[in-house]
């Protein structure tokens, strides 16, 4: 593979990411406070709505993950993100909350078998080609999609838009990414590939541990994720804030994978995790304790500053410790992120109910990344009785 064809190929993953995920599942986050105007929803129709996209991430994850699937993943690919761009759409159109959910529970399976196809059939041919460097570009797509959509939500509510329409608009952008995704990301098929999609060698020390730790992360995340634009909108003296504060987070998130990549190389990939776990911590605790206008922001900073990263190394260290299926291991990691940041809307939109805010949901989420933090650093002394795969990872 040549440097130019490796470079489209990590921008055709960035584009996946952007409109599965950056899009896809992202976009709820900025249309939602003017959702819950106009429909009267509680906080608790808005988890659970939440919690059926994470769902249906959950359900993707583990059918993903199966060896069917992994014989052509460019195929399933492309059928995802049109079918993640579909479901986008259809959330435009006058229906029922249960409607509205399972547009939300088949647009989240939809994600999943994109960030899991994507992932494995974009960093084995980097990796293959010796460019896992380009992997970076490759997982800024989450940021650039938030970015790109909450410019075109700020632009669209600016201009009385509705969000019906921010539905669509952002829906037909991802459209458009996932014809470019199928010019961008080509079929490569060879006699090695074939050989290693069969293979079924164990698993290395240290998955069961990760993988436990990956999924506190999902529910330490994503409780901020959801709710952080409506925290904004519902407190008179930052509310000025509302149309920036989700581009902020999705600025922090472009440059984030290199940096933790960087930091990973230097002090081990489950201690750069933990220490982005800790960081993530305060910002989750930041929303909730410091609601300011340099709180909040720093909230957004640091969310967005770990949220890649922590994915984009959990990921990449699955494929390394996977012994041969790369595809089946990082499904049992996105499944696992999957419960866990499908349990978070729910549980926070419950007890924000019963406490009139969404403080102690928040304090619950950064707790379980401290967690994760400290399982992190727990595994880690595993390994340094072994050789660290991770190293090269």
């Amino acid at each position: 593979m040549t440097s130019n064809e490796s470079k489209k190929l990590a921008f055709g993953g960035l584009l996946a990411m952007a409109a599965a995920l950056g899009i896809g599942r992202f976009v709820y986050t900025p249309i939602l406070p003017l959702m819950l105007e106009a429909l009267g929803w509680s906080k608790v129709d808005a988890g659970l709505v939440a919690s059926a996209n994470f769902l249906g991430y959950l359900v993707g994850a583990l059918i993903a993950g199966r060896k069917m699937f992994s014989v052509n993943p460019r195929q399933w690919l492309l059928i995802a993100l049109m079918l993640s761009a579909a479901t986008t759409v259809a959330m435009a159109m006058p229906a029922p909350m249960y409607v509205l959910s399972g547009l939300r529970f088949i647009g989240g399976l939809a994600s999943a078998f994109v960030i899991i196809c994507a992932s494995a059939l974009v960093l084995e041919q980097l990796s293959a080609a010796g460019r896992g460097h380009l992997a970076a570009v490759h997982f800024a797509g989450v940021g650039t999609g938030v970015i790109v959509s909450a410019a075109v939500v700020t632009a669209l509510v600016a201009s009385g838009a509705g969000w019906r329409s921010l539905w669509m608009t952002t829906g037909l952008i991802a459209f458009v990414a996932a014809l470019l995704v199928a010019r961008l990301v080509r079929p490569v098929v060879t006699k090695q590939n074939l050989e290693q999609s069969v293979q079924d060698s164990a698993a290395k020390p240290g998955l069961a541990g990760m993988i436990v730790a990956y999924g506190l992360f999902g529910f330490g995340y994503v409780i901020t994720a959801t709710f952080l634009v409506t925290i904004v909108r519902e407190t008179a003296e930052i509310r000025p804030l509302e149309p920036w504060i989700w581009m902020l987070f999705g600025f922090a998130a472009v440059p984030s994978v290199p940096l933790w990549q960087r930091l990973g190389q230097r002090i081990g990939f489950m201690k750069a995790f933990a220490v982005a776990c800790v960081i993530e911590a305060i910002g989750v605790a930041a929303s909730v304790e410091w609601v300011t206008i340099p709180g909040v922001c720093v909230s957004a900073l640091l969310l967005g500053g770990t949220f890649m990263g922590l994915t984009a190394r959990g990921l990449m260290s699955g494929r390394t410790l996977s012994g041969g299926q790369p595809q089946r291991v990082i499904g049992w990691m996105t499944a696992s992120f999957g419960a866990g940041q499908m349990i978070g809307p729910t549980v926070a939109g419950i007890l924000s109910e019963y406490s009139g805010n969404l403080r102690s949901a928040s304090l619950a989420a950064a707790a379980a990344l401290v967690l994760a933090a400290a399982l992190a650093v727990a595994t880690s002394l595993q390994l340094a009785h072994a050789a660290d795969p991770l190293k090269q990872a």
